[in-house]
């Protein structure tokens, strides 16, 4: 915490040489965020390079009421997503209920698989459903908040999720995994 209220401290002071120390240390894992949800790697990058813009703006508002690591996360994912409205990859979608025939309905947990390899089948969905998918499955956040945070609908957010489910599903059975084993 001595080490965060130091890295805080220094980047409210505009101290560039803790700035770098900053980046140094959390660039890596907001890379994979930012990966998470954008598919291209320059692309990825530069919304990478923006969200730290945004951090070392916002540096003063920052009240240790959470860890850093998630503070920086969030303006990571919220630079993300803005990058990805200008797309507006959740448009011209199916409605959940037009869904339901073909969804599974398992509850179980995912068995371990690959994480390079999921992270792999989670890039090739589309931008809505990638989005959505993360957001819920990875980031824990509930359909309401998707919805409010990416302002769309509610059921557009469930469609999304559904959505990317079924082809996450489609694709491990077509890689020849046993699509009951691996529900999503």
């Amino acid at each position: 915490m001595q080490d965060e209220y130091a890295l805080v401290e220094g980047c409210r002071r505009q101290d560039r040489i803790v700035q770098r120390q900053l980046y140094e240390r959390f660039a890596g894992k907001l890379f994979v965020v930012c990966k998470r949800y954008i598919k291209d790697p320059d692309e990825a990058e530069d919304v990478l390079q923006d969200a730290f813009v945004k951090i070392y703006r916002n540096i003063d508002s920052f009240r240790f009421e959470c860890p850093l690591e998630a503070w920086l996360k969030r303006i990571t994912i919220n630079t993300a997503l803005k990058q990805l409205r200008k797309g507006k990859p959740w448009e011209n979608t199916t409605d959940i209920q037009d869904m339901a025939p073909v969804l599974p309905q398992a509850d179980e947990s995912l068995p371990t698989l690959n994480y390079k390899y999921l992270l792999q089948l989670i890039q090739e969905l589309p931008p809505g459903c990638r989005t959505v998918f993360n957001l819920y499955a990875i980031e824990g956040y509930n359909h309401p908040e998707i919805a409010e945070m990416l302002d769309i609908a509610e059921g557009t957010s469930k469609s999304q999720y559904a959505r990317a489910r079924m082809l996450l599903q489609q694709k491990l059975q077509s890689d020849g995994h046993p699509a009951q084993g691996y529900p999503l």
